[in-house]
This record gives structure tokens, sequence and C-alpha cells, in this order.
């Protein structure tokens, strides 16, 4: 989770949070491609994965001897998916400024939007962050859209 308070232009202070999301978050721009299988599909390629090791640990000879380095690279072709899946999470970003105003002329204001991937997050984050200091609105040209 990435949280910041920032203070913009005009004075009034924004919150900026980003938190990961689990599942991926419905739009409107792929909602007809949206179709999935479920978690079946992975399980199964894990179960088959997990299986040949085996029969690959069981069936070798006891007199083969196997280099680290082999052993290293299978370690990392097993987690390599996983933990792509863990980095390339989508995020949804929120920038909001306080409820209650008693200025007329500056309305609460709540901007959201969804990046993909940790390390984007930070970045983009920071690109709100600087717009918001410098311009007291997160920015038109990124991934946050002003909700009502």
């Amino acid at each position: 989770m990435v949280e910041r308070l920032v203070r913009g232009a005009d004075g009034r202070m924004w919150k900026l949070r980003g938190d990961m999301e689990w599942s991926r978050p419905a739009t409107a721009d792929d909602f007809e491609h949206d179709v999935s299988a479920g978690s079946g599909p992975g399980i199964v390629m894990l179960g088959l994965v997990v299986a040949l090791t085996l029969v690959l640990v069981v069936w070798t000879p006891g007199e083969v001897v196997v280099p680290a380095w082999v052993v290293l690279a299978i370690l990392a072709a097993v987690l390599f998916f996983p933990a792509r899946w863990a980095l390339r999470r989508p995020w949804t970003v929120v920038a909001e400024t306080a409820e209650e105003s008693d200025d007329a002329e500056q309305p609460a204001q709540r901007w959201v939007g969804t990046v993909r991937g940790v390390f984007t997050v930070r970045q983009e984050v920071s690109k709100v962050q600087k717009n918001i200091e410098s311009d007291s609105v997160p920015g038109y040209d990124g991934p946050l859209h002003q909700v009502d």
C-alpha cells in the first residue's frame, strides 16, 4: 500500500493512495474480452510441472551427477511465473481531497485510476504528487480520471 499527503498549489490537502488488487478490475474497455476460465488451468499446469519434476528426480540414475546450476535453473523456471504475477498485479490509485471544505470555490474531488505493476505505481504516484503540487490537480494526461 502506498499512501501520501500532498499540499496542492491552491492550499488544499490531497490524499494519494494505491491499493493492490487481487483480482483484475473490470473496465468498460475490456468488458467483452474478459473471459476467464478461472484458476483451474493454472492449478493443472502447476501440478503438471511438479509431477514432471518429481519424475525427473526419481528416474535419475544414482551415477548421474547433477550440477548445482541445473537445480538453480529449474528452481528459477518454476518461480518465474509466480514472481511475475505478483509484480504485475494491478493497483488502484486514488487521489482525493477532504470532504468538508469551507471554500465553495474548491469542492471535494476524487480521481481514480488503475496502474499495473509495483514499480510503475510508485512512479505514477510521484508524477501525480508533482502535478498536484504545481497545478492543484492530478493531471489530465495520466491514468487518473475524475469521478463524481
